[in-house]
């Protein structure tokens, strides 16, 4: 077996952190999508718990780290021997120069032997970006060869207006409307909404935080075939869960 190329750290660690990583699924084609990778602290605390101790000057570090944390430590894992691409979280608002972070994500994936097309960035807090820059980040991911997704969409105004003025590669539907859906007439009506709208489109729709067998089934019924949740697997600290599901 080959062995995986060696990554080389660009300097030393500014925060302590660990990398869960949590399965995407192709319900329809049942292999893994995409690993989604989420941050930990050394002791296992949260995502919240850590970007709590985070304080505002160090924003724009912490969230440069724990990308290229991210791609590092998934290859560590053994991305490599899959298929599936890394879904890597980001905060757009901390990025001064989108092409700049771009290239620095590039740079790590090329020493760790990980194609850029594998790359998936997902914007989080885009309500706070404002057009241009978001443009501008978007941009500079896809000339890189990478993909985008936007986190946390619903059918409101403000979700139908970012879609409208942007078209990303994929769309995280919010795990609000996914709880419980298969009970829910009115969030079934939204979903279906969205996915006549992403197929019109050509986007990737991803439902996130599909917890029961009759919730996947459901989405699946309604044209969602990539899935994400604790009906198809917990997030696992250092290693890439197989699913349980889809």
């Amino acid at each position: 077996m080959q062995a995986l190329p060696i990554c080389t750290e660009a300097k030393e660690a500014t925060f302590d952190l660990a990398m869960a990583f949590q399965p995407i699924v192709d319900v329809n084609g049942g292999g893994i999508f995409s690993y989604e990778a989420l941050v930990r602290g050394p002791q296992g605390e949260s995502a919240g718990e850590i970007i709590a101790t985070v304080l505002p000057d160090q924003r724009r570090a912490f969230d440069r780290e724990c990308r290229l944390t991210a791609i590092r430590a998934a290859v560590a894992a053994g991305i490599g021997k899959t298929s599936a691409r890394l879904t890597i979280n980001f905060i757009p608002d901390t990025m001064i120069d989108p092409l700049a972070e771009a290239e620095a994500a590039l740079e790590t994936a090329r020493e760790c032997g990980l194609q850029p097309e594998r790359l998936i960035f997902e914007f989080s807090g885009h309500d706070r970006l404002d057009t241009l820059h978001m443009a501008d980040t978007i941009a500079a991911y896809r000339k890189m060869g990478m993909m985008t997704s936007f986190d946390d969409f619903d059918a409101q105004d403000q979700g139908l207006c970012l879609l409208g003025r942007f078209t990303p590669d994929l769309v995280k539907l919010n795990p609000e409307l996914i709880r419980n859906l298969s009970s829910s007439w009115s969030r079934r009506l939204v979903v279906e909404k969205v996915v006549a709208i992403a197929q019109r489109l050509g986007v990737r729709l991803v439902a996130e935080g599909v917890e029961t067998a009759s919730d996947s089934q459901k989405l699946r019924a309604l044209g969602v075939r990539y899935q994400q949740g604790y009906y198809i697997a917990r997030p696992a600290v250092g290693r890439l869960p197989r699913p349980f599901a889809g």
